[in-house]
């Protein structure tokens, strides 16, 4: 397949790209903005990329220059991965710009790829928008950056159905895994090497970690369905290690501790402010969909890009 991709710069984004391409599909990424503007781990995943796949500058989703490619070109699929995430942990995420971010130019995308013959386009979700996943009902938003999630895949599903395209949503738990910014994963590992003792404030909230090569797996597999059964609309919850955070915490020391033989200690708080849902989780054992995936070697891989760059 030929698939058009937006997001490749991200976490995720990275990985699914490398996917896609080591299933020998010829993947095409755009970038919201000029590569010298990219940098630390952005840049990276850029480089990295940049050895198999082209790269189009400055042409975000619904941009004129993403339409005078879909004019001048032929793709199979849409992948759209990208979405503006600035200050997305903020309250004050501005999520109606996201959603106009999002979908600029909707009408004459799909316009074209109706025109152009495009099998099928893939829109990602996160667990953390209204009504996705599994969890504390009524399934709300997690933020403001999960409302404009939701709405965006409202926009798409409604297009797509208008034209006849077929579209498939796969939604996100929490990745985590190589060439990931530094988040959870990266203050716990990071503690350990320095010999400090890592504290987790919210060690009851139940989440849904996934790998992300497992992930991407995931991903590149419901790509290649969708666009062979080209059905109206698919959706795919991939999900992994279900459980309280605190006990994820304490998963990740005993990996660590196994293979580097640091003390891996962690301190659980208790846990008294819960400003988000207690449980927020995806419903398919990604582990059934990529049944060779091996987690021996995702840990040793992990550990390993861990040592060297946390």
């Amino acid at each position: 397949m030929k698939i058009l991709f937006t997001g490749g710069s991200s976490f995720t984004g990275y990985w699914f790209c490398q996917r896609l391409l080591e299933k020998g599909h010829k993947v095409v990424g755009l970038l919201t903005q000029k590569r010298t503007s990219y940098e630390g781990i952005k840049k990276e995943r850029i480089e990295k990329l940049s050895s198999f796949m082209e790269f189009i500058e400055e042409a975000p989703f619904g941009s004129e220059r993403m339409l005078n490619l879909f004019k001048n070109n032929s793709f199979d699929v849409l992948c759209h991965h990208g979405a503006h995430v600035k200050d997305y942990k903020s309250e004050q995420f501005d999520w109606l710009y996201a959603l106009e971010t999002n979908t600029k130019n909707i009408k004459e995308v799909f316009h074209l790829s109706k025109e152009q013959g495009l099998g099928a386009i893939i829109l990602t979700g996160s667990v953390f928008e209204q009504n996705e996943g599994i969890g504390n009902m009524p399934l709300k938003a997690f933020s403001p950056y999960g409302l404009s999630k939701g709405l965006t895949s409202e926009v798409f599903r409604y297009y797509a159905e208008r034209y006849g395209i077929p579209l498939g949503k796969f939604v996100i738990p929490n990745p985590f895994g190589m060439f990931e910014e530094k988040r959870f994963t990266f203050y716990l590992i990071s503690n350990w090497k320095r010999e400090n003792i890592p504290v987790v404030q919210t060690p009851n909230y139940i989440r849904d970690n996934i790998p992300c090569d497992l992930l991407a797996s995931c991903y590149c597999r419901f790509v290649e369905t969708v666009f062979v059964q080209r059905k109206a609309f698919y959706r795919s919850n991939p999900s992994c290690f279900i459980e309280p955070q605190g006990t994820f915490a304490l998963r990740l020391s005993k990996e660590v501790g196994k293979r580097t033989g640091l003390s891996c200690p962690v301190e659980l708080k208790e846990q008294k402010s819960y400003t988000e849902p207690i449980v927020r989780v995806n419903t398919e054992p990604a582990i059934f969909e990529v049944p060779n995936w091996s987690e021996e070697r995702f840990w040793d891989d992990y550990v390993a890009y861990a040592l060297e760059n946390y």
